[in-house]
């Protein structure tokens, strides 16, 4: 069964609709059944990137309210963070363009990182407050799941190179009529648009999974009691 997750790596709701994902497929008994690819999402192309101001100036400048009345709009996306495992610092967060960031995510793909690279940019962003846009930030993060530097430094330094995968993935999400992210695509047949309740993704994977023949794997918990078998029972 196949997920696709469009998002992007600036996006507070991509992290936490993720982590939502990874929970309800441990917690349907779908691990290992359930084949995730990440897709391509650029809230906004027009940021500089030089971009360095505070996510709290970005947010008071976008909707026209103080930096103060930015910081409260924020306070609950944390605790929304919060419910499923994870610690926002909005406090060191800056904005960030991501072009280079999708571009590299698609090269991590071709070496089977993209899943490990996707998680650790979002944790070096929302968790670490570190520049994910920057060079040398960017090399760093895709060093530390395996990729090799240099190799990472020249798809930066070719600011042509994966560009088309990453504008196909915006085009499909264009075709789908997608308009903000996360958004989910499950088995291609069910849309998530946003970090929804737990349920409707516990709900929503297991209707795939029935409806694709896939049986969910039981998960034992607990050491093993006494029973009884054909041999008699343990006592």
């Amino acid at each position: 069964m196949t997920v696709q997750i469009w998002s992007d790596y600036v996006c507070p709701f991509c992290y936490i609709g993720k982590r939502q994902l990874e929970q309800a497929i441990e917690q349907t008994g779908l691990s290992g059944n359930v084949n995730v690819q990440l897709r391509a999402f650029e809230l906004d192309a027009t940021t500089p990137k030089d971009a360095n101001e505070s996510t709290f100036e970005t947010l008071s400048r976008k909707y026209g309210t103080s930096v103060e009345e930015a910081k409260n709009m924020t306070a609950g996306v944390a605790a929304r963070a919060a419910e499923v495992g994870l610690t926002y610092d909005f406090e060191s967060m800056r904005t960030q363009n991501t072009r280079d960031t999708h571009r590299v995510m698609k090269f991590a793909e071709t070496k089977q990182l993209d899943g490990a690279l996707g998680e650790r940019l979002m944790k070096a962003y929302f968790v670490e407050g570190q520049l994910i846009g920057q060079r040398d930030v960017l090399a760093t993060l895709a060093e530390e799941v395996g990729l090799v530097r240099s190799e990472v430094e020249a798809v930066i330094d070719n600011e042509a190179q994966f560009v088309e995968e990453v504008e196909n993935d915006q085009l499909m999400a264009q075709q789908l009529q997608v308009r903000g992210v996360p958004f989910f695509v499950i088995d291609n047949k069910y849309g998530i648009a946003g970090a929804q309740p737990q349920q409707l993704f516990n709900d929503t994977l297991q209707k795939a999974a029935a409806e694709a023949g896939i049986r969910p794997t039981l998960q034992q918990v607990g050491d093993s009691g006494n029973v009884c078998g054909d041999d008699g029972c343990s006592i």
